[in-house]
């Protein structure tokens, strides 16, 4: 058989080609890949980079408004150069070194990536530089003493708790020189919501603070002089705590009402020079910021020759694990098939089994055919067994005929209404047979036609009792009938009374004289059970299992004395089956058996 497969079409081929396919879909989905992601992690990097030189300026920038001089910063150069992963290099404006993350003599890069200078920022490429160019956390003579920050705090608390009593939140933060701020949640200055009793002098210079307004508005004043001699107004300066500016400075001015927009230029300019001036002294001077590559890292992507070898052999490498592992697993997955189809070509006579060596898919079909093949027996089995009983029940009622009707015409016995009544009986017993060969069939065949309608179940009861009543007196047997309430069903009282007739039947010829069979309905929820109960010897517990199998009789000897056909039970679980309902048995020897029909009830009529 397995060389009548054409190659292309045998299993252990196919797996191999889809694992190829497979393998190379996967390298080439995984190149693709690892391509597209390396391009997007350049450009991420490259995005990085751009942010790194952005903090990496804003922190030396911050040091050097903190520092009068640069001395002490090889520390802050080398953690960020670590956090980074770049060479941060410091020197001062004739390239002098003043700091550096690389080995001693590694050359400078060519060119100066920005000047560091807290005085003079750059607005665009600087985190928290001002329009002025100064950096914020340059404060020089304005930040403020330890007496004067818990003083202003103190009030700051006050005023926050009178804000919130007036249902105003606002937070409290510092500035750079240590002056407390109230903002709101939008960032916004909250000290400008005034609040009739909250106070107002939380924006009113301390002495330190006021002491570098006066020096700063005298330096101003000269350059007026210098710059604008006819500029002869008063020049007034005054603290805005908000503002991010280092100093938060306004100029206020009393000008005629035609003040030229020059001199108001001029007087700014003055401000900002003088301010300047006032800084230098407390922050580093200008140095000269140079950023590069660590020669230490390796470079981030290389398509050379090698690479591309590498990347060749990992390919090729990864194809033959694929194929080697493929064929390991469809050999271990064909050798089974194999057996299940050898087994399947055997005769079928030899219900033929196969080993079950694995617990996947392929044990479960292994399983599967074992079950089969068990059944197929046991069925083969029942067919031959149902066939030899039928010819045993057929064969004692045709022998009796044909005995009696030859020596009737060998005039060995004159036909007299005695013998013809013994014949009609056998004649009886072989229509009984064939009628219930003939449900039988039906039933296996799903033909079964059913004429349900509704019936009462005492009714039901009366009548299979009446129906049995005369055989009942010969055996000396008392049939009584029970039920409990108003039970209804719809079904088909022909099948039922079968059904039930059946049952009693099979009692009447298991129970003593002086016995008693007992038909009993009852509801259970929505179900109606019916029990046919004897006082009989009784059914063994090994012997229960088979009550509803053809043929089947305690007896085995199957004397027609002590026993039917063996289809009556049958024939009474097919009928339950067909209505929707189910039997079972229960018996003790020398008890007695119960038969339990368990079949759906139909709903109570309304009363009126």
């Amino acid at each position: 058989m397995t060389s009548r497969i054409p190659l292309r079409k045998r299993l252990l081929v196919r797996l191999l080609i889809a694992s190829a396919l497979i393998a190379v879909c996967s390298v080439a989905a995984t190149t693709w890949l690892a391509v597209e992601t390396t391009t997007r992690a350049l450009r991420e990097e490259q995005g990085q980079d751009l942010a790194d030189d952005m903090k990496i300026l804003a922190e030396l920038s911050g040091y050097a408004a903190t520092h009068p001089q640069w001395k002490g910063v090889q520390s802050l150069v080398g953690t960020l150069a670590r956090q980074t992963g770049r060479r941060i290099a410091l020197t001062t404006t004739d390239r002098t070194l003043i700091a550096d993350s690389a080995r001693k003599g590694t050359a400078l890069p060519l060119g100066a990536a920005a000047t560091v200078d807290p005085l003079r920022t750059d607005t665009y490429t600087q985190p928290g530089a001002q329009l002025s160019g100064i950096d914020p956390r340059a404060v020089g003579p304005y930040r403020l003493t330890a007496q004067e920050r818990a003083k202003l705090d103190a009030f700051a608390k006050n005023k926050r708790s009178c804000y919130a009593e007036h249902g105003v939140d606002v937070k409290l933060e510092h500035s750079p020189s240590g002056r407390p701020l109230l903002l709101n949640s939008d960032g916004s200055d909250a000290s400008s919501d005034l609040m009739e009793g909250c106070g107002y002098g939380l924006s009113q210079p301390v002495p330190t603070e006021q002491k570098a307004l006066d020096a700063l508005a005298t330096t101003a004043r000269d350059c007026l002089r210098k710059q604008h001699p006819s500029l002869d107004a008063p020049l007034f300066l005054y603290m805005s705590p908000s503002s991010t500016n280092p100093v938060g400075r306004r100029i206020l001015a009393k000008y005629a009402k035609d003040l030229d927009p020059q001199a108001q230029k001029t007087a700014e300019t003055c401000v900002e020079a003088a301010q300047r001036t006032q800084l230098d002294p407390y922050v580093a001077p200008a140095a000269e910021l140079y950023l590069g590559g660590d020669d230490t890292t390796p470079p981030r992507f290389d398509m050379s020759p090698a690479n591309k070898a590498k990347i060749v052999g990992v390919v090729g490498l990864v194809l033959a694990v694929t194929v080697a592992v493929t064929a390991v697993v469809a050999t271990r997955l064909v050798r089974p098939l194999r057996a299940l189809t050898a087994a399947a070509q055997q005769p079928p006579e030899r219900h033929v089994r196969v080993p079950v060596t694995t617990r996947d898919e392929t044990g479960i079909l292994a399983e599967a055919f074992n079950d089969l093949a068990e059944r197929r027996e046991r069925i083969e089995a029942q067919r031959k067994a149902m066939v030899s009983d039928i010819a045993h029940e057929l064969r004692s009622p045709l022998t009796n005929i044909r005995g009696w009707l030859e020596v009737t015409r060998d005039g060995v016995v004159d036909p007299d209404p005695a013998l013809l009544a013994s014949l009609h009986e056998e004649a009886l017993v072989l229509q009984r047979i064939i009628d219930d060969l003939q449900d039988l069939a039906a039933a296996d065949a799903g033909t079964l036609r059913l004429h349900p309608e509704p019936l009462h179940a005492d009714e039901l009861l009366d009548q299979v009792a009446a129906a049995h009543r005369v055989a009942a007196v010969a055996a000396g047997v008392d049939v009584r009938t029970e039920t409990d309430g108003e039970c209804r069903l719809d079904a088909d009282p022909v099948r039922m009374r079968q059904a039930l007739g059946n049952l009693v039947s099979n009692a009447l010829r298991h129970t003593p004289a002086d016995g008693t069979v007992t038909l009993a309905a009852r509801h259970e929820g929505n179900d109606v059970v019916f029990t046919v109960a004897d006082t009989g010897t009784g059914i063994a517990a090994e012997d229960l299992p088979h009550v509803f199998d053809r043929f089947w009789r305690a007896e085995k000897s199957r004397s027609r004395r002590t026993g039917g056909s063996g289809l009556g039970l049958p024939i009474v679980r097919h009928l339950v089956a067909a209505h929707g309902g189910t039997v079972t048995a229960e018996s003790e020897p020398g008890g007695g058996a119960v038969f339990t029909l368990r079949l759906p009830g139909a709903p109570q009529p309304d009363k009126a």
